[in-house]
């Protein structure tokens, strides 16, 4: 397929672009709109992204999964919430979480709570343990993990 001078410009960009870092579909749609192009001459820039592998939207899911949980220490909600908004596919999602063995999850959300807990000040036990369970929350680890691992840890 022929592309435009613009649809050349923007493709070479995009393919630097991706070669730098994992990028997925949408966000490279959006940059393509930023640069200037419709939808319809968008379409075949992408497809051929995703011909020539710079675009993989379940390698780009896997590498989220494993870097936000490995880095920044979120649960599977928040990791999921944030890959639904970059518009991953629901089936790539439950590939992608393949990435996080069910022991190491718990045992990061053991220590996470366990290094947390140094640092809260709570009125008492109570109080403690519900700071201690909307930082967990609000790190996107289900409630259920959460009530396990405050127990373990006795809190």
């Amino acid at each position: 397929m022929e592309f435009s001078h613009e649809q050349d410009i923007a493709y070479d960009k995009a393919a630097v672009l991706c070669s730098r870092s994992e990028k997925c579909t949408s966000e490279i749609q959006e940059k393509l709109k930023l640069w200037g192009l419709s939808k319809e001459e968008s379409e075949p820039v992408i497809e051929k992204l995703i011909a020539e592998k710079y675009i993989d939207d379940e390698r780009f899911a896997r590498a989220f999964v494993k870097d936000k949980f490995r880095f920044n220490h979120w649960g599977k909600q928040k990791i999921e919430y944030m890959l639904r908004a970059k518009k991953i596919n629901p089936e790539v999602l439950e590939l992608a979480f393949e990435e996080i063995e069910d022991e190491g999850y718990a045992d990061e959300l053991l220590k996470l709570l366990s290094d947390k807990a140094k640092s809260v000040k709570g009125k008492d036990q109570y109080d403690t343990r519900n700071k201690l369970m909307r930082f967990a929350m609000g790190r996107g680890f289900e409630s259920g993990k959460i009530y396990t691992a405050l127990k373990e840890l006795g809190i």
